[in-house]
C-alpha cells in the first residue's frame, strides 16, 4: 500500500494497525470513484440543462421579435432615441416585462441597433448600452449561449429584431439565470450519491472479511513483526556505506547506524518518531512527497544530501529508508570550480586585450611613432589591464571580488542591466574564504539581475556595496525590479522558494542555490542573510543585506590593534 497521508496527519495516529489503514484506503477509493462518477453525471445533466434552458430562451425571444407593437416602436424610433423616462412608462418595457414575469426569466431586453435598451428588469438601465455584444443579433443570426450580464450569469438567447419594412431594427435577448440550472442538476446527482453511499457500505464489509482471512493465512505472527523482517533486510542490503535511517510505517526510527549519527548530531534515536529529530522540515516532507526524493540542508556546519526511498514488498508497507550523505566536499569543490572558470574567463579575455594592445604599440613603433606608443601605454596603465562594465569598480581592491563581479557584470550587461559598486563600498582585507562568499555573493547578484530583466522599470540596474568589518564582510545588494510581493516576506527564504526563474513577485524553482541554502551557508559561522527593503512596484526593488564571519583575511597588525 502506498503512503498517501502527509508527515503532519500520520503524527496523529502513529499506531494505526495494518488493517485499518487498508480500511481507511478502501473508504478513500470508493468516495473517489463516487465523487467522479457524480461529477460526470451532474457535468451532464448541466450540458443538458443549459440546452433546454436554451431553447426555451430562444422560444420566448423568437416569439417577442415577432410583436407587432416592438417591431413597430423601434421601426418609428428611426434613430432617435427617447428619454428614460418615456422608456420607463412605453409599451416596449411593458411588453417585455409582461413577458418576463410570464415566463419566469432572469431578463428580457430590447435592443436598438445602437445596442442600447429600450426594456430591461431594473429601470435605472433602460437607455444604457447593453453588457454583452450584440453583433450577431444585429448581424441577422439567432445565438444561445451562457454570459455574465449585469444580472449575473445566465443561458441567454439573442435573436434580430426586424422592423415593418423588414430590416432589422435591434435586437431580443431573453435568460434564465444558471442558478435554476444548477437545481436541475441535483436531481440527476443524488441517485448516484445514494448508490454511492450503499457501495461504501459494502466495500467496508468486504474488506473487513479479507482482512480477517489474511490473519489466518499469516498464522497469527503480527504483520509488524514481519514488517520488521523485511525492513531490517533492506537496510542491510542498501545502507553499509553512508549514513541510513530506518523507520517503520509510522514513521518510527528502528535503526540508526553511527555514520547517521555522526553526519546529524544525534545520540541515539532509534524509537522516536522521525519528526522530533532536530532537523529543518523539508526533510519530513520528502516522506509525504512520494518515493526517492532528496533535498539539501545545512546541519552543524555540513552540506548533507538526504534521499528517502519507500520501502516495500508486495502491496505491503514496510517504511522508508532514509539515506544521508556528506555533500559540503562537493559542494566546495562545485564552487571552487565556479571561481575557476570565472578567474579563466577574466584572465583570457585580459589576454585578448593584452595582445590587441602589443599589437598597437608595435604598429606605432614600427611607423616610427614613439611619443604616440609612449602615450598609449600610459593611458592603458590609467585604465587597467581591462575594462569590464562594472561601474564604479575601481573601488573594489579584491582581485577575486573584481574579477567575480567584473564577470558578472559581463552576464548583466548581456541581459540588458547595469551592475554597479556603491559609492561607499569599502574593503581593508583580501577575500579568505572564496567559496561562502561565491555561494552567496552569487546567489544574491544572479537573483536581483533577473528581478531587474522582468521588472517593469525600464531602467535596470543592479547595485552591489561591500563593507569590511574586521574579517566579517557585508553585502549589499539592490535591484531595480518590482519588489518582493507576498504577505510574509520571510517566506522567500524558506526551502524550495527562488527567484531565479521569473521575478521576486513569483515563486518556482530556478537556478542557483536559492535564497533559502544561501542564508544557510550565510549563517555557518554565526553571519545572517535579511531582507531590509521588500521594494515598491516599477522599482526601486528588493534590498538584501548578507553578513559573511569569518571570510576576510586580516592582516596580524590589525589583529593586535584589536
Amino acid at each position: 500500500m502506498k503512503e498517501r497521508r502527509s508527515g503532519g496527519k500520520r503524527r496523529w495516529f502513529p499506531r494505526l494497525a495494518f488493517s485499518t489503514r487498508l480500511l481507511l484506503q478502501q473508504i478513500f477509493v470508493i468516495g473517489f470513484v463516487v465523487v467522479l462518477v457524480s461529477g460526470v453525471a451532474g457535468w451532464l445533466a448541466y450540458q443538458r440543462l443549459v440546452a433546454e434552458v436554451g431553447s426555451k430562451a430562444l422560444a420566448v425571444s423568437q416569439s417577442i421579435s415577432e410583436n407587432t407593437s416592438i417591431r413597430s416602436a423601434l421601426t418609428q424610433a428611426a434613430g432617435t432615441m427617447p428619454s428614460q423616462q418615456v422608456l420607463m412608462s412605453g409599451s416596449v418595457q411593458q411588453i417585455a416585462e409582461a413577458v418576463r414575469e410570464r415566463t419566469g426569466a432572469l431578463f428580457v431586453v430590447v435592443a436598438d441597433r445602437n445596442g442600447i435598451r429600450w426594456s430591461h428588469p431594473e429601470p435605472t438601465e433602460l437607455g444604457q448600452h447593453v453588457t454583452t455584444s450584440p453583433d450577431i443579433p444585429l448581424n441577422g443570426q439567432e445565438i444561445v449561449e451562457t454570459e455574465s450580464g449585469s444580472l449575473g450569469p445566465s443561458v441567454r438567447a439573442k435573436v434580430p429584431l426586424r422592423g415593418i419594412d423588414g430590416g432589422i431594427v435591434g435586437e431580443v435577448s431573453v435568460g434564465y439565470s444558471t442558478q435554476e440550472v444548477l437545481y436541475g442538476m441535483w436531481g440527476s446527482v443524488a441517485p448516484i450519491l445514494g448508490v454511492g453511499a450503499l457501495s461504501l457500505g459494502l466495500g467496508v464489509l468486504g474488506t473487513s472479511a479479507s482482512l480477517a482471512n489474511l490473519r489466518r493465512r499469516t498464522r497469527g505472527l503480527e504483520l509488524e513483526e514481519i514488517s520488521t523482517l523485511a525492513q531490517n533486510q533492506e537496510v542491510v542490503l542498501h545502507g553499509v556505506a553512508e549514513g541510513v535511517l530506518g523507520l517503520d510505517a509510522q514513521r518510527r526510527i528502528t535503526i540508526c547506524n553511527d555514520k547517521a549519527r555522526e553526519l546529524l548530531g544525534v545520540p541515539d534515536p532509534v524509537g522516536k518518531q522521525f519528526s522530533e529529530l532536530p532537523l529543518p522540515e523539508t526533510v519530513f516532507e520528502l516522506l509525504a512527497q512520494g518515493s526517492d526524493q532528496s533535498a539539501q540542508i545545512v546541519v552543524n556546519k555540513l552540506v548533507l544530501l538526504i534521499n528517502a526511498l519507500k520501502v516495500a514488498r508486495g502491496d505491503h508497507d514496510l517504511g522508508w529508508v532514509v539515506m544521508v550523505r556528506d555533500r559540503r566536499s562537493v559542494q566546495a569543490l562545485s564552487r571552487q570550480l565556479e571561481a575557476v572558470s570565472t578567474l579563466s574567463s577574466a584572465l583570457r579575455a585580459q589576454r585578448h586585450e593584452f595582445a590587441n594592445r602589443l599589437h598597437v604599440v608595435t604598429g606605432l613603433l614600427d611607423m616610427g611613432q614613439g611619443e604616440s606608443a609612449l602615450s598609449y601605454l600610459r593611458e592603458s596603465l590609467d585604465s587597467g589591464p581591462l575594462s569590464y562594465p562594472l561601474q564604479n569598480g575601481e573601488l573594489i581592491t579584491d582581485t577575486y571580488l573584481a574579477a567575480f563581479l567584473g564577470a558578472k557584470s559581463t552576464q548583466a550587461a548581456e541581459r540588458g542591466v547595469q551592475l554597479r559598486i556603491g559609492a561607499n563600498t569599502l574593503v581593508h582585507y583580501p577575500v579568505r574564504d572564496a567559496q561562502n562568499a561565491t555561494a552567496v555573493i552569487g546567489n544574491l547578484v544572479d537573483n536581483a539581475i533577473t528581478a531587474a530583466v522582468h521588472g517593469s522599470n525600464t531602467e535596470r540596474w543592479v547595485e552591489v556595496e561591500l563593507l569590511s568589518d574586521r574579517s566579517s564582510l557585508v553585502v549589499t545588494v539592490a535591484d531595480s525590479g518590482d519588489g518582493v510581493r507576498l504577505a510574509d516576506s520571510e517566506q522567500i527564504f524558506t526551502e524550495g522558494f527562488t527567484t531565479s526563474s521569473s521575478s521576486r513577485a513569483s515563486t518556482g524553482l530556478g537556478e542557483g542555490i536559492g535564497l533559502g541554502l544561501a542564508r544557510q551557508f550565510a549563517r555557518l559561522d554565526g553571519g545572517d542573510l535579511v531582507i531590509l527593503f521588500a521594494g515598491e512596484p516599477n522599482g526601486p526593488g528588493a534590498v538584501f543585506m548578507a553578513r559573511l564571519e569569518k571570510v576576510l583575511e586580516m592582516s596580524e597588525v590589525a589583529e593586535d590593534d584589536d
